[in-house]
């Protein structure tokens, strides 16, 4: 079963923000951080965390009427604020009001007076800007921060690097209590994450039986060729981009690469047999006009061919998010269940930025003494 190590259960703890499908919550779960409490406005994500944590107290409702109801101090309030009005991938609007919810992490940070706040979200952060003060809102958090007494570090990751097998970037902000932690340092790059160990099995019949997993052969598309010949036991299914047929990547993938971005939108699957994908110019004045994007483009679209095709599972866009297979996703439809798995942050790179906090802390604390490596970078070692 494919799974990410566990670490030894520390002292500290973590009051989760945004949680959705609780991608961030299970990275400092396995870092050895204990749970406290988690909230989300999506009921089926809130059903989701219920349904594998059922001895977590998980809340569904809006965090601009959330005050946390825990009797211990927290030690990290985690908050993995919506990204939708930043992102690229929607309206990038200075405007939506989706950008001020940070400002409840900032209150709620306020009350309960966490000793490390970890925010995580897009990387346009850097340059879009606010539309009052006309910061970057990177900038503008961090002076938000400062004001009711923590010091933010932020930077930015492509997680390839941090043991997730995909390119996605994300950028994180750590704060902390004056200069309390200001030997915190965030992770190194590591050599980056091939898909192999993550889809291979799935893709060549693997898997069955396990959560959100069941691959059924046939594709409909008014785009791609499905030959239907005959199942050849010897063949090896490829990962395809199957949406966004514009694109300039080749849509087959290697297994010795990392993948594209996860995203809750583009359309990934397998192709078997005699597999094929050459771009063609398209008419975009015939009949199938209405399911291109831009009617006036140019572009040369990609085409598949093959024997067989098929989408992507729920289970493989969770193994490319680094969910543990045991991890069981619930919702009332297929995109339900797409919005939970592609608006997670990866687990194995919420894992590392976890280590990270929590060996901060225990320097802190006296459990672990700090020694440099180089100018650069803090390494920490156990006394």
């Amino acid at each position: 079963m494919f799974a990410i190590e566990q670490e030894k259960r520390s002292r500290y703890n973590f009051l989760s923000l945004f949680s959705g499908a609780g991608g961030l919550d299970i990275g400092f779960e396995k870092a050895g951080f204990l749970h406290t409490q988690s909230s989300d406005i999506l009921a089926y994500a809130v059903k989701t965390m219920k349904h594998n944590r059922p001895k977590w107290d998980v809340l569904n409702c809006d965090v601009r009427e959330y005050s946390p109801c825990v009797r211990k101090e927290i030690d990290v309030l985690l908050a993995g604020f919506p990204c939708q009005g930043f992102s690229l991938g929607g309206n990038r609007d200075e405007d939506d009001n989706r950008n001020t919810l940070y400002k409840e992490v900032v209150r709620i940070a306020g009350e309960v007076q966490p000793r490390v706040v970890v925010m995580e979200n897009v990387l346009n952060l850097r340059t879009m800007r606010h539309p009052i003060t006309r910061k970057p809102f990177a900038e503008q958090i961090a002076s938000e921060m400062a004001a009711i007494g923590y010091t933010t570090k932020f930077d930015f990751f492509r997680v390839s690097h941090f043991g997730a097998p995909q390119t996605r970037r994300r950028f994180i902000f750590i704060a902390y209590k004056g200069d309390s932690l200001k030997h915190f340092r965030f992770p190194l790059p590591e050599k980056e994450t091939p898909i192999r160990d993550f889809l291979y099995d799935l893709g060549q019949g693997g898997g069955l039986g396990l959560p959100n997993h069941n691959p059924e052969w046939g594709f409909d598309s008014f785009v791609h060729t499905e030959n239907g010949g005959t199942f050849d036991k010897t063949a090896i299914a490829v990962p395809v981009r199957l949406s966004r047929t514009a694109s300039e990547g080749n849509p087959i993938r290697s297994f010795d690469q990392p993948f594209p971005a996860v995203d809750t939108a583009t359309v990934w699957g397998w192709a078997l047999g005699h597999v094929q994908a050459t771009r063609v110019q398209k008419d975009r004045r015939d009949k199938t006009a209405m399911f291109v994007r831009n009617p006036e483009s140019t572009a040369k679209l990609w085409r598949i061919s093959a024997d067989h095709i098929r989408s992507f599972t729920v289970r493989e866009y969770a193994r490319l998010q680094t969910f543990p297979d045991d991890w069981e996703f619930l919702g009332g439809n297929k995109r339900e269940l797409q919005l939970q798995v592609g608006n997670a942050v990866p687990v194995a790179f919420a894992k590392r930025i976890a280590l990270r906090v929590r060996e901060a802390l225990e320097v802190s604390d006296g459990l672990r003494k700090p020694m440099f490596q180089d100018k650069e970078q803090l390494l920490l070692f156990d006394v």
